[in-house]
């Protein structure tokens, strides 16, 4: 199953622009941090309240995702 970002990518490149590489970089590390941090409030409320280390947000993005930045 492809993302949002990822979707846009295959369809920019469709398009004669001038550089969508920056915009697709930008829009991949938007997209992490938006999953991250929903990952951490995620596990806050289920662990009742309980603060999650930013490293194991990042963990279980690479983990899902295959992306190793």
């Amino acid at each position: 199953m492809k993302t949002a970002v990822e979707w846009l990518e295959i369809e920019l490149k469709k398009i004669p622009f001038t550089n969508p590489v920056d915009l697709i970089k930008k829009a991949k590390e938007i997209e992490k941090e938006q999953i991250i941090l929903s990952y951490i409030h995620k596990r806050y409320v289920l662990a009742g309240n309980h603060p999650i280390r930013r490293d194991e947000a990042e963990d279980y993005y690479n983990q899902t995702y295959n992306k190793i930045d």
